[in-house]
């Protein structure tokens, strides 16, 4: 990308390149804002195609299929790559035409992914089986060297979460908690919901303690405090505080001090002074 911004005026390419770290930050946890920095960057500079390919993202990340479509056609015939040709399947997915997805999946560009793209692809492939309602086709679709494997790669978590998911839909119940078990195995980063996915077949319900301590809260019977009142119980006086307590007793001390001299001086004078006759 770096390159590429390289070709822009040094003032553009700052631009443009603070408008896509913008994008690459918020688009997991802010797709609304980032497809809007990608806008912008796409404004200044459209002809870079590290520039489409981030609109693109952007555009998918909020459901603009068509959009992101768009943007990732345009950034492969500036590259050649065929690195986005999953995502673009899945974008057809989006738009309700899985036929083309299943399409896509035959194509020669398939065979010049890396394994990543690969298993990439047969998981679109897998979707768009399920969007046509083939069931036990999505599953023989999953069913590879890859998901059989024992090593564990990025894509590892998925694909068995996938295999568990499809299973689960064709009610083959025993053989998902198998799998949803072997995903969360393999999903040291949380990137699926396996672990839920395994309670809710148990059967274990999770409960919100703050939720229900407040609602203990407010089932306490009002009266109780009124009956302990009337019963003449007091609630018991918070303990002094060590510091404060001592400054307290000292002040005391120094109090009946005081007493104690007035008095011996008035008794001094009682003594002393002159008589009268």
């Amino acid at each position: 990308m770096r390159q590429e911004l390289m070709s822009l005026p040094k003032t553009l390419a700052v631009d443009v390149a603070r408008n896509l770290v913008m994008v690459a930050r918020l688009i997991d946890e802010d797709p609304e804002q980032a497809y809007t920095y990608s806008k912008v960057a796409l404004r200044l500079a459209s002809r870079v195609a590290a520039v489409r390919e981030a609109a693109g993202f952007a555009a998918y990340s909020t459901q603009r299929y068509a959009e992101a479509l768009a943007e990732f056609r345009a950034a492969r015939r500036m590259t050649g790559s065929v690195d986005l040709w999953p995502v673009m399947a899945d974008c057809e997915r989006g738009l309700e035409r899985p036929e083309r997805a299943l399409a896509m999946a035959g194509e020669p560009e398939v065979r010049k992914l890396d394994k990543a793209g690969q298993v990439e692809m047969r998981l679109v492939a897998a979707g768009a089986r399920r969007d046509m309602g083939q069931l036990d086709a999505a599953i023989v679709t999953l069913q590879s060297p890859e998901l059989a494997s024992s090593a564990v790669h990025a894509w590892t978590p998925r694909l068995r979460y996938a295999y568990a998911d499809a299973l689960l839909a064709a009610g083959r119940e025993d053989e998902a908690r198998e799998w949803f078990g072997k995903a969360l195995e393999a999903d040291k980063d949380g990137v699926t919901d396996a672990s839920d996915r395994l309670a809710e077949l148990d059967g274990v319900e999770f409960v919100d303690a703050l939720a229900e301590d407040q609602g203990e809260d407010q089932d306490q019977d009002p009266g109780e405090e009124r009956g302990r009142e009337e019963r003449g119980e007091e609630a018991a006086a918070p303990a002094r505080e060590p510091l404060a307590a001592q400054a307290e007793d000292e002040h005391d001390a120094d109090e009946r001090e005081a007493e104690e001299e007035a008095e011996e001086k008035s008794d001094a004078k009682g003594e002393d002074g002159p008589s009268q006759a």
